[in-house]
Formats: structure tokens, sequence, C-alpha cells
């Protein structure tokens, strides 16, 4: 068996995955400081280039992804209360009441107060809201697809569980109340 540095013992012989070409052992090297370095920049570079496209058309609105981010999630949970997107996006109450506010005027969200409770304020998106936030899936959507057709079934899981782990548990607990 290699030691963590990828070494062979007296004894033993080196092999290769037959799916990857690697020495088996090779992915006990996962957890090297330069391996997770490598980690990082994957997750920075995919994020920016995952961002651009839904960046050029937030920006001819004069919006940003925090407005990218609300559409999302009021997207996928209509009906949602101002306190559970304050939750999930975790940004300060004066940042929220900001984007909510340019939203709202500029017709692409609606606050209805809660039946139950008075003082909350629920929301959903509009027709054109729909519609824009169609519009920034659509522009990230061709590069996922792309990325997940061109690594297999096996590495979407695994991509799955990596950003599980990536995640805390709150995060993890919303994924799970909310599969679609």
């Amino acid at each position: 068996m290699p030691d963590l540095k990828g070494e062979l013992r007296a004894g033993e012989a080196r092999s290769s995955d037959s799916r990857t070409g690697m020495p088996a052992g090779a992915n006990l090297l996962f957890l090297r400081e330069e391996e997770l370095r490598s980690a990082q920049d994957l997750l920075f570079f995919a994020y920016r280039d995952f961002t651009r496209a839904a960046d050029e058309v937030l920006e001819g609105l004069g919006m940003g992804r925090a407005h990218h981010r609300a559409l999302h999630y009021i997207g996928r949970n209509p009906g949602l209360p101002v306190s559970d997107l304050l939750s999930i996006l975790r940004i300060t109450k004066q940042s929220l009441a900001r984007v909510l506010n340019m939203l709202v005027e500029e017709g692409y969200v609606t606050q209805q107060q809660g039946q139950v409770d008075r003082r909350q304020r629920l929301l959903t998106l509009t027709e054109t809201g729909e519609a824009l936030e169609r519009q920034l899936f659509d522009r990230q959507r061709e590069r996922l697809a792309t990325a997940y057709r061109e690594a297999g079934a096996g590495a979407v899981d695994g991509f799955r569980r990596v950003m599980r782990g990536i995640m805390d548990d709150e995060a993890r607990l919303y994924l799970d109340r909310n599969r679609s």
C-alpha cells in the first residue's frame, strides 16, 4: 500500500486504475495541500465562468448577483417568506431590502401578507420575474449540461457529494427539504 506521498512499500507492485489510467493508490493523494489548493482554484474559476453569462444579462438591467440569487430562490420556492430568503442568502436585512425593493419596483417580484402571520411577507415571481429567471437559468444551463455530459454520471455524483461536503448543515438540510 502506498504511503500518503504515493510511494510503494517494499514488495508492492504498482498497478493502474483502468478507468483513469492513473497508478492504483494515486487517489490517496487528494488530501495533499497542493491538491486542495488546486481544488480551490477550480472552484474559483468555475464560479467566475458559471456566473459570467448571467452577469452580462443582469448588468444590462442594473442588477447584480444578489438579485440573481433572490430570483433563483424565490422562483424555486413560490411564497417564500422574506425571513427564509434572508437565511438562505445570508446577507444583511439592509442589503436584502435594497434587492427586494428593486425587484418589486421593477415588477419581477410580488409580496403578499402571510395568511397565518400578517407580519410575514411572502415572495413570488411575477410573469416578468419568471421570464428573467428562466433567461438567467438558460444562460447557465448549457454550461452545466455540457460539463455533466463530458464528465459522466459517476463524476456528477462525485461532484454533488463534494459540493454537499463543502456546504454547512443548514444548506444541506435546505437541499434535502427542497428536492425537485
